[in-house]
């Protein structure tokens, strides 16, 4: 009788963007830790993070912005910025991840394409895209599971706690709502924050399973691993 042959365990891919301020935590090193041993764990797995430009990024636009520079000009301060993070990244997470940091989406599929490659990261793509769209579009491309926006906030609220003390964290909440939500978020160079209109329109076309949670090392890995988050689901029903 032969013998059965083992079924082969199909890749998983999850996008995660990671927020620009995450990069100067104090649990920082505790994270990337926790992104090594989450790969090392699952041989399945492949990790594609985008990293945001911060507080950094934000600094070096407002300085440019006061000379004149044009928006074009401050969104590619922002890219530089964050591609810087995500090079930090990489040298922090060491051999499980694609030594250069992808510019388009054709080189992040070409870096995933190579075995070793456990995690892939990216900064920004092009002027006047965010890099939560980034993200959103490589979860796309990619197929991913699901796309995790890691920030420094806890949930999606119904108005910005920083300025209303009864905002409410919600626990699920679909595109339109989050639209409304977020609708006077700045367009500006650097100034999206949470998410943007383009981000949203590719997650909706898309209907990539969708998370924004805060980033802790312990969150970080129930998202990734089970789709689990004290956050917010973002939800296709209508």
């Amino acid at each position: 009788m032969p013998k059965s042959k083992a079924k082969a365990v199909k890749e998983t891919r999850v996008v995660v963007k990671l927020s620009g301020s995450l990069f100067f935590a104090r649990d920082f090193a505790e994270i990337v830790g926790t992104l090594r041993r989450i790969v090392e764990s699952r041989k399945y797995l492949r990790l594609v993070l985008v990293a945001g430009g911060g507080k950094t990024s934000r600094e070096y636009i407002e300085a440019a912005s006061k000379f004149g520079a044009d928006q074009a000009s401050l969104d590619e301060i922002g890219i530089h910025i964050s591609r810087a993070n995500a090079m930090v990244l990489i040298c922090a997470l060491g051999e499980v991840a694609h030594s250069r940091v992808p510019s388009n989406l054709q080189e992040v599929m070409q870096a995933l394409e190579i075995p070793r490659n456990r995690i892939v990261v990216v900064g920004g793509f092009h002027p006047g895209q965010s890099t939560n769209a980034v993200a959103a579009l490589i979860a796309e491309k990619t197929r991913a599971s699901r796309f995790i926006n890691a920030t420094d906030t806890d949930a999606v609220y119904t108005e910005d706690p920083n300025e209303h003390k009864n905002a409410k964290p919600l626990t699920s909440v679909t595109i339109k709502e989050l639209s409304e939500i977020l609708g006077r978020e700045s367009m500006r160079a650097g100034g999206y924050d949470l998410m943007d209109p383009v981000a949203l329109k590719l997650i909706e076309r898309s209907r990539t399973p969708t998370l924004i949670t805060k980033c802790t090392p312990k969150i970080l890995e129930d998202s990734i691993l089970f789709g689990k988050s004290p956050g917010t689901v973002v939800s296709f029903v209508y």
